[in-house]
C-alpha cells in the first residue's frame, strides 16, 4: 500500500520475532542432530494416568537413540521417566534427588533402588522441599542439553525453571497438562 508517497508493509504473522531468530535456528538445527544429547525431563508429581504412559514411551524411544536422561526422584512424571529409562538402559539414566533417598515416599524408593546413577543431597533435608527442588532442577539444568518439562500452569518451580533453562540457552520444550 502506498501511505505518504511511501510503501508499507505489513509484518508477516509466520516471521518468528528478531530475537527469536537465534532459538529458532538453534532447534532447527538440534531437529536435524543425530548425536547424543544429555536430555532432562522434569514435571509435576501430579499426572493424569494417560500421561503417564505416555511419558514412559517418550524416556523409552529417547533411550532406544541414544540419549542420556536426567530427572529427579518423585512420584509422577519423574517416577514414569525413571520407569521407561530402566525398561531399556539403566546406564543411560541419572537421577538427583532434592534431598536425601531417606526423604522420598516408600513407592519411589523401590523404583530408585534399581537406578544405577543416583545422587542425593542429605545436605539440603532441612530445607522446604519447594526450595531444595529449585536447587535440585538448576543443578539438573546445568547438566543438560535440553530440558522437557511437563507442567501445570500454575507449577511455580517447574516454570521457573523452564525460564531458567531458557536464559541459559538451552532449548527447551514446555508441555502443558491443562
Amino acid at each position: 500500500m502506498k501511505s505518504g508517497g511511501k510503501f508499507s508493509l505489513g509484518q508477516s504473522l509466520d516471521l518468528p520475532a528478531l530475537d527469536r531468530v537465534d532459538t529458532l535456528a538453534q532447534e532447527l538445527a538440534l531437529l536435524q542432530d543425530k548425536s547424543q544429547r544429555r536430555i532432562a525431563i522434569l514435571g509435576s508429581r501430579h499426572v493424569p494416568v494417560v500421561a503417564v504412559h505416555l511419558i514412559e514411551l517418550v524416556a523409552r524411544s529417547l533411550v532406544q537413540e541414544g540419549h542420556s536422561l536426567i530427572t529427579s526422584g518423585s512420584q509422577g512424571v519423574n517416577a514414569a521417566v525413571i520407569r521407561g529409562c530402566l525398561e531399556v538402559d539403566p546406564s543411560n539414566l541419572t537421577v538427583l534427588l532434592p534431598q536425601s533417598l531417606d526423604r522420598q515416599v516408600p513407592e519411589i524408593r523401590d523404583l530408585l533402588d534399581r537406578v544405577l546413577h543416583l545422587v542425593d543431597k542429605p545436605e539440603q533435608d532441612d530445607l522446604p522441599l519447594p526450595m531444595a527442588s529449585s536447587l535440585c532442577n538448576q543443578e539438573i539444568i546445568n547438566r543438560c542439553d535440553q530440558l522437557i518439562c511437563l507442567a501445570f500452569h500454575d507449577s511455580e518451580t517447574l516454570l521457573a525453571s523452564a525460564r531458567t533453562a531458557e536464559d541459559m540457552g538451552k532449548v527447551v520444550s514446555l508441555l502443558y497438562f491443562d
